[in-house]
């Protein structure tokens, strides 16, 4: 990755943990102003965005730097870890926006909102804010290739719906009165929640536990391998995930009688051609002759 590139992503990086400490300010006073409930789940929505934010640009941050002595593979697997830790806290927030959600809607007397329309005003930036956010890492993400980035970009753009629904509720609170809309969009955003928090875990656990890669990839790589000039067959094709890393293994076989420097050529040529192809992947060629494995 060249300097330039490096750049952008920090940048992407930095904008996101800036605009996640913002939302979370933001929504903290309309919160605390408000005491709605749909509030609750987009500021945990948002804390969370924090914290994946944090994580993002420490993995660019170590994405740029090579592996070393003591971590010949990377320090990409430190993601996992920080995935692992953010489901369980997202978890733990969904299930407590979602219990207070059903005691507020079996209540005989509903807490009643306040303060509607600054909390409306808040979610509004929020909205506005994260669509900014957005296409400034859509275009870093087009122009460096970071996985990362465009991660985080896919996951800020799920964020909208709850602000919406947020804003939903306040305003049928100020018109109309009523506040168990409030409960209602609070469950389904602390559902939303939950689901991610399970997905986000499995991801993670899967990684660690050295699951191989999505069979698209794999698949893809094999073809590459399979119609690769020089090479006559390959075998034992593994993978395993690492943080937003794939780690490839590839046995090819080649021509027995012809030179080290050919077969060389070959090997790094499909290498090459793989990372190419999927820059997320850290490719290891095994050389065989044909016919005698």
């Amino acid at each position: 990755m060249t300097d330039n590139k490096t750049s952008l992503n920090v940048s992407a990086g930095l904008a996101s943990v800036s605009v996640a400490v913002i939302l979370v300010a933001l929504k903290l006073w309309a919160l605390g102003t408000t005491s709605s409930l749909s509030v609750a789940a987009s500021l945990a929505d948002s804390a969370l965005d924090l914290m994946m934010s944090l994580g993002g640009l420490m993995a660019i941050l170590y994405a740029a730097r090579p592996a070393d002595e003591d971590h010949a593979f990377g320090h990409t697997s430190v993601e996992d870890l920080a995935a692992l830790a953010q489901s369980v806290f997202i978890l733990i927030s969904g299930s407590v926006i979602g219990w207070s959600a059903i005691a507020r809607l079996l209540s005989k007397d509903p807490v009643p909102l306040a303060g509607q329309a600054g909390g409306i005003a808040v979610m509004v930036v929020s909205i506005l804010l994260t669509l900014a956010l957005v296409l400034w890492q859509r275009r870093v993400a087009r122009r460096t290739g970071s996985k990362v980035v465009a991660a985080d970009s896919l996951h800020y753009m799920s964020d909208l719906m709850p602000a919406v629904g947020a804003i939903a509720a306040l305003w049928i609170s100020r018109r109309f009165g009523v506040g168990h809309v409030d409960s209602v969009v609070a469950l389904a955003a602390a559902s939303i929640l939950m689901i991610g928090a399970v997905r986000i875990g499995k991801g993670a656990w899967d990684a660690l536990m050295d699951r191989r890669a999505d069979p698209a990839v794999i698949a893809g790589i094999a073809g590459i391998a399979t119609d690769w000039p020089g090479v006559r067959g390959f075998h034992d094709l593994k993978t395993r995930m690492a943080g937003s890393r794939i780690f490839v293994n590839i046995h090819i076989e080649l021509d027995g009688d012809q030179t080290l420097r050919e077969a060389h050529s070959i090997g790094a040529g499909l290498r090459r051609r793989i990372i190419d192809t999927y820059p997320q992947c850290d490719v290891i060629v095994h050389k065989d002759v044909a016919g005698e494995n």
